[in-house]
């Protein structure tokens, strides 16, 4: 859905909407186990959500779905660890 929605200026979420409404049999993309654990491992390197999310072709907040799941401590927008 990304690379149909990049490739037509339009939003992932138009291209679902299109998609079913034409019957396409959807699969979920998510983050493979041995995804996660190199997400885990460049968010500690001191990458971002989105360049993560980029890299594994899943939005950033995919990526930092999994990494609460897994119990990583968040940075803020400044690259501090929360409290």
């Amino acid at each position: 859905m990304y690379q149909i929605a990049r490739r037509f200026h339009i939003h992932r979420v138009t291209v679902s909407k299109i998609l079913r409404r034409h019957g396409v049999k959807m699969r979920m993309g998510g983050m493979s186990p041995e995804q996660i654990d190199e997400a885990v491992k460049l968010y500690q390197e001191g990458w971002s959500l989105a360049r993560i999310g980029k890299r594994m072709s899943v939005d950033g907040q995919t990526v930092r779905s999994r990494l609460v799941e897994r119990g990583v401590r968040m940075r803020d927008t400044h690259g501090r660890e929360r409290p």
